[in-house]
């Protein structure tokens, strides 16, 4: 980048690094995660399912309403051009939004409307796509049954992946998260389920989920000149769990079972709005849609942490929309600069003839060639509304 552009774009980097010192705080999923799954999992069963769960949460380690004050104190009036400007309120509203969310970790319909604010729930239409995957009959893979790979043997086939990619991070175990692998952008950190077994196309689920999108855009983001890249645009959920999933299909690993798990938590997601309780969505995935306990409760976990998380219907509606962007010959470039969104994509364009942003360093290997082979999930994705 060239010196004069951060000169003449001063006010923009000062509010920009200013943003990135605060931002550090509020990774929400640092603090989202119970710290007492198993235990209240084994209460749960042993109830028959009657029993909520009473989940404990991690202590928050800054003062909620002295780090909303400094984000508003941000000068953005000395933003002069208007589109940036605006992009930088929007995003300073979802930061606010986040540490409200943070603040009422636990506190169950406070943290639910907060949930909402930032994440949305699902619209009917959303809802018909569900039910209209949940239709279609289960097909059976060798490679997705059986659980035969323990968290170690998931560290070693992850690293041995990441060799295609020129970026080092970092692996932990742990078993205070609910999904089986996540990625923590702030550290470059891809923790496991210390105690879940992985089967064959699970890894190489997570390996293109995880590394091939989430990492590559956190590597991506942290390369960028405005910070904003590597913290998050606005609403950037849908947009980098879109990309996640349609990695795992572009690679020949999407399954209708992962399409049916997608559905379920947007079922799920949409129980919240209903007022079901934490038995409640279970029971509707268990009794009802015939899940199995274990994958019925992870779901219901899933979106019943803090008091209602409804960022899980995001997927579904994200791998649609990048899905399409896709086959309709668009550069997927942009999309990979960092935890940016599809509705941004013009703003990102606009940096990059600025000199404000770069193209992308990093690319999803998957994206070059599509591997799918299974017609049915292209007749779903193609009549999903």
């Amino acid at each position: 980048m060239i010196e004069g552009v951060v000169e003449t774009y001063s006010d923009l980097f000062e509010i920009d690094q200013n943003l990135d010192k605060l931002v550090k705080n509020i990774e929400l999923l640092n603090y989202l995660n119970p710290l007492n799954i198993e235990q209240e999992k084994k209460l749960f069963f042993a109830s028959k399912y009657r029993k909520n769960p009473s989940f404990k949460y991690r202590k928050i380690k800054f003062n909620p309403y002295k780090l909303q004050r400094l984000f508003f104190n941000q000068r953005l009036e000395n933003i002069t051009d208007d589109k940036i400007r605006k992009l930088y309120q929007g995003i300073i509203y979802e930061y606010s939004g986040l540490i409200q969310c943070i603040e009422t970790i636990g506190a169950g319909k406070d943290f639910y409307y907060n949930s909402l604010k930032v994440f949305g729930t699902p619209k009917e239409r959303d809802v018909e796509n569900a039910r209209f995957i949940l239709h279609f009959e289960d097909e059976s893979h060798a490679n997705t049954t059986g659980s035969k790979h323990s968290a170690n043997d998931a560290e070693t086939y992850f690293r041995e992946f990441a060799k295609r990619y020129t970026f080092q991070f970092n692996i932990k175990k742990s078993t205070h998260i609910s999904a089986s692998a996540m990625v923590l952008n702030a550290s470059e950190t891809l923790v496991l389920k210390k105690n879940y077994r992985f089967n064959d196309n699970e890894l190489m689920v997570l390996a293109n989920h995880e590394i091939g999108v989430h990492m590559v855009t956190t590597f991506n983001g942290k390369s960028q000149p405005l910070k904003i890249f590597s913290n998050g645009f606005v609403n950037n959920t849908e947009t980098q769990e879109g990309l996640a999933v349609f990695s795992e299909y572009m690679s020949g690993c999407l399954t209708l079972r992962r399409m049916k798990e997608l559905a379920y938590r947007v079922i799920a997601a949409d129980s919240l709005i209903k007022g079901y309780d934490f038995k409640g969505t279970f029971d509707l995935l268990y009794s009802q849609y015939k899940l199995d306990r274990e994958t019925a409760w992870q779901v219901t976990l899933r979106v019943h942490r803090g008091g209602g998380f409804t960022k899980d219907y995001l997927y579904l509606t994200g791998l649609k929309k990048v899905y399409d962007y896709y086959h309709s010959g668009q550069d997927m470039n942009p999309l990979l600069t960092g935890k940016v969104t599809l509705e941004n994509k013009d703003s990102i364009v606009r940096l990059q003839q600025l000199g404000l942003a770069h193209t992308s360093k990093h690319i999803t290997d998957s994206f070059d060639q599509n591997l799918n082979t299974n017609t049915k999930l292209d007749f779903i994705l193609r009549n999903l509304k």
